[in-house]
């Protein structure tokens, strides 16, 4: 067990599936979760493991971690056994109900995100994951940050000393078939076309090339999309591909990285795709855009999708999919998302 760091995963909005899909998969995945506690709420995750229990199924106890001992100190913790960091800030508050928006349940998943990232910082865990998280309810508890993403750079930065500016951080979703990196992330799509700049499409390009080669122990092979149907087609349906992307990416190359395109944005992702029947083209996808980029990596299944931040000092992954209000509580999420998330943070984690 002292072998394996600790590593965080929040309990997400406890209206939502995280806490359940938390709780299935220390049930179910008990070796992928070894070394794995949860930042929370007691009544929150017991309420959870009460809800997937199912007739013949092995029943989930939950444990409270001593709040005397560092939160790494899993030694301890059988399999299949649940084991929570509660925070002093949600003692005593009862549980958010089941698929309702609130301020309350966003006060609660932000106070764990910055938990665990805060820890993550000084180091005293290994990674994070995430469960998710509602922007609407973070928004009325008045958290300033439209999602896990920007509250961590948020919280990067500032350990650091720095500047948001001066924290690039970029979303990342992979599977076992298709990775891609984003351009923009949570802005509106007007928004998103503006951002579309020489600068912006460069420093993607970097932060990729960075994060991927750490991962994969070589340089990877990037594509680019482009912003306009089929590229732009030279200049007749808009001309950022010629202005702006094209551009970028010859300087990206002239750094040495391995970057191609603009190409049409409705192929190059199947271009991309590694399947064990082809091999794909590019090692990543770089997006314009959110639903550019994340559209392709969801229509191939949610359940084994990744949410990777790159950029940040830390380790953070999370499930590709959201708090799914219409099923919490029923206990039929799917928790294969989440553990594809652990064993992709054990992965990057590694020294």
């Amino acid at each position: 067990m002292n072998a394996l760091p600790a590593l965080a995963i929040t309990q997400g909005d406890p209206a939502g599936i995280g806490p359940e899909i938390v709780a299935k998969a220390f049930r179910d995945a008990p070796q992928v979760l070894r070394g794995c506690f949860v930042v929370g709420d007691l009544p929150t995750m017991r309420r959870a493991a009460s809800c997937i229990m199912r007739p013949g199924q092995p029943s989930l106890p939950v444990a409270r971690l001593d709040a005397h001992r560092a939160p790494v100190d899993l030694a301890d913790i059988p399999p299949r056994c649940l084991p929570v960091w509660q925070l002093p800030e949600l003692e005593g508050v009862a549980p958010a109900p089941w698929g309702r928006v609130s301020a309350e349940a966003g006060r609660a998943a932000a106070a764990c995100v910055v938990w665990a990232a805060r820890a993550a910082l000084r180091g005293e865990v290994a990674a994070l994951v995430t469960a998710p998280l509602h922007k609407e309810a973070l928004a009325a508890a008045g958290v300033h940050h439209p999602g896990h993403t920007e509250l961590l750079q948020a919280e990067a930065a500032l350990h650091a000393g720095v500047s948001l500016q001066q924290m690039p951080v970029r979303m990342m979703l992979a599977n076992d078939e298709l990775r891609t990196v984003l351009v923009s992330i949570h802005v509106a799509l007007r928004d998103a076309i503006t951002a579309v700049t020489q600068d912006s499409v460069l420093q993607t390009l970097r932060i990729t090339h960075a994060a991927l080669s750490r991962s994969l122990g070589r340089a990877p092979r990037i594509g680019v999309a482009g912003l306009n149907p089929h590229a732009g087609e030279g200049g007749l349906f808009g001309r950022e591909e010629l202005e702006i992307i094209a551009p970028a990416v010859t300087r990206a190359r002239s750094e040495g990285i391995d970057a191609h395109g603009p190409f049409a944005p409705d192929t190059i992702f199947m271009r991309a795709r590694s399947t064990p029947q082809r091999a794909g083209e590019f090692d990543v996808v770089l997006a314009m855009y959110h639903d550019q980029g994340l559209i392709p990596v969801k229509y191939l299944g949610v359940d084994k999708g990744v949410n990777v931040t790159l950029g940040l000092p830390l380790v953070r992954t999370s499930p590709d999919h959201g708090t799914a209000f219409d099923i919490a509580g029923q206990g039929t999420a799917d928790a294969e998302s989440l553990i594809e998330a652990v064993r992709m943070a054990r992965q990057l984690a590694r020294p």
